[in-house]
C-alpha cells in the first residue's frame, strides 16, 4: 500500500517535471516563469515527503511529548524550516523574475522570446 508521503514526493516530482517541460517548451515569457514557479512547489512538496515520519508528532514539547521521549516521538523540523526559507526565496525570484518581464514587454513590446535577439551570435 502506497503511504502518503509517497503519493506527495510522487506528486511533487511530477509537478518538477511539468515545470521543467513548461519552462523548456514554452517561449512566452510568462508562461516560463509560471513553469518554474510549478518546478519550484514541486521541490516544495519533495522536501516536506522526505521529512515526513510515520507515526510520529509535531516537534513541540508540552505535556503530551514529554522531553526524554522528544527523540522518538517528534519529527526533524529542519526539513520544514528548510521549505519556508525555500519558499520565500521561490517567492523573491519569482517577483525578480515578474518585474524583468514586465520590462522587458514595456522596452519591446512582446513576451516572445525568440523575436529577443540582441545577443545572439
Amino acid at each position: 500500500m502506497i503511504s502518503l508521503a509517497q503519493m506527495a514526493m510522487a506528486a511533487g516530482f511530477v509537478l518538477i517535471l511539468i515545470g521543467f517541460y513548461g519552462a523548456l517548451t514554452q517561449r512566452n515569457l510568462l508562461r516560463m516563469i509560471v513553469a518554474f514557479s510549478l518546478a519550484n512547489t514541486g521541490v516544495h512538496i519533495v522536501l516536506v515527503a522526505v521529512g515526513h515520519m510515520r507515526g510520529r508528532t509535531a516537534p513541540i514539547l508540552d505535556a503530551a511529548v514529554p522531553v526524554a521521549d522528544a527523540l522518538t516521538r517528534v519529527i526533524d523540523p529542519v526539513p520544514q524550516a528548510l521549505v519556508l526559507t525555500a519558499i520565500v526565496i521561490g517567492l523573491g525570484v519569482t517577483a525578480l523574475m515578474l518585474a524583468y518581464a514586465l520590462k522587458l514587454h514595456a522596452r519591446k513590446h512582446t513576451l516572445d522570446i525568440a523575436k529577443m535577439t540582441e545577443l545572439k551570435w
